[in-house]
């Protein structure tokens, strides 16, 4: 192993972490704190976000969705490690980008999800278009921020909304 892939696969790895670290922490942490403010102790603070009202079968089509989500993240920081970066964009595009939109909105019940969250989803898909477009440059300086800002779309819908089911 060259000490410059080596390097590599640590700054991934910690990438990856972080990522898990955001993903799961997402409904419970704030994003930014103004100067001076003390971080709130989550189980001590009330949810906020707004829920989605959704029927049984929806909610688990929805968080199918989600994981999958969270389960390509995971394989694009992998590809990335293993400077695969065919992979990384093919992944990006076909499970983050427009294209799994379209597939999400038509296995889903789009009327029940107000205009707030498309808002939220199409600027996540916008992101991971982004992200794949940069990754052929094979340069980790313009990808990692790219990959950052669809983890921001990802954590800033979860900050906003919760499913919850509806009879």
């Amino acid at each position: 192993m060259s000490p410059l892939y080596g390097g590599k696969q640590i700054l991934l790895g910690g990438v990856t972490l972080g990522v898990l670290c955001v993903v799961l922490s997402a409904g419970c942490t704030e994003v930014e704190l103004r100067h001076g403010e003390q971080r709130s102790i989550p189980y001590l603070t009330s949810d906020t976000r707004h829920p989605i009202p959704l029927s049984s079968p929806a909610v688990k089509e929805h968080r199918k969705v989600m994981l999958q989500h969270l389960e390509t993240i995971q394989l694009i920081v992998n590809a990335l490690v293993e400077e695969d970066y065919e992979l990384a964009k093919g992944l990006t595009e076909s499970h983050l980008g427009f294209f799994m939109h379209r597939q999400a909105m038509a296995s889903q019940q789009p009327e029940n999800f107000p205009p707030a969250y498309h808002d939220l989803a199409m600027a996540h898909h916008a992101t991971a278009e982004e992200l794949a477009r940069i990754i052929p440059t094979k340069d980790l300086k313009q990808i990692l921020p790219r990959f950052n800002n669809v983890l921001k779309a990802c954590v800033a819908c979860h900050l906003e909304f919760k499913v919850g089911e509806h009879s």
